[in-house]
């Protein structure tokens, strides 16, 4: 499989890095920096692990938004992370609805594959960050372990249960870096 010393973390975007909205996050203006996310993620980038964003896009899918938009957000995203010293080395993303029944689509595991087989990891040594069940749902299938933050969707995911086995539980993605790291240094 993929290389153990190859160190990758993925993480989900709307409700980990950035303020999510259940109307989406349609233009670059509406893409904010949840507090301390880009900060964890440069902290990462220190510690020698790459970051790679896996999101579900469906409202490129829905009309609501087209590419080059989402490209601008992504480009406002790479540069608030490079200005506080953060890189996110890769942006995955499914731009279908759950009508298109693709396998990119998380809680279907297209999206980690693809990212597992672009860097050549091995998933078990590969956490994945999510807020929500499909994000969980879809690092699982693969053998990543699964990461919860309670910001975006998370605290109502973390109430609904049924989190895959040994999901750990962190209040944001400062949190889980701290924890992450700390253990890693054990």
């Amino acid at each position: 499989m993929g290389n153990p010393n190859r160190k990758l973390i993925v993480l989900d975007r709307d409700g980990v890095i950035n303020v999510d909205s259940d109307a989406y996050i349609k233009t670059p203006d509406e893409w904010i920096a949840l507090p301390g996310s880009l900060e964890a993620i440069a902290r990462l980038n220190h510690a020698g692990y790459r970051v790679a964003v896996a999101t579900n896009q469906s409202g490129i899918g829905r009309g609501l938004f087209d590419m080059a938009t989402l490209n601008a957000m992504h480009l406002k995203m790479h540069r608030a992370a490079a200005a506080v010293g953060a890189r996110i080395d890769a942006v995955f993303f499914c731009p279908h609805t759950s009508e298109d029944h693709c396998e990119c689509r998380k809680p279907k595991p297209g999206m980690l594959k693809m990212i597992a087989e672009r860097f050549e990891i091995d998933p078990a040594h590969t956490p994945s960050v999510g807020d929500s069940l499909r994000d969980l749902q879809a690092a699982a299938a693969l053998g990543f372990p699964t990461h919860l933050v309670r910001t975006g969707k998370g605290e109502k995911t973390l109430a609904a249960g049924n989190l895959p086995p040994g999901t750990k539980v962190h209040d944001d993605l400062r949190a889980f870096a701290l924890d992450f790291l700390s253990e890693e240094h054990e």
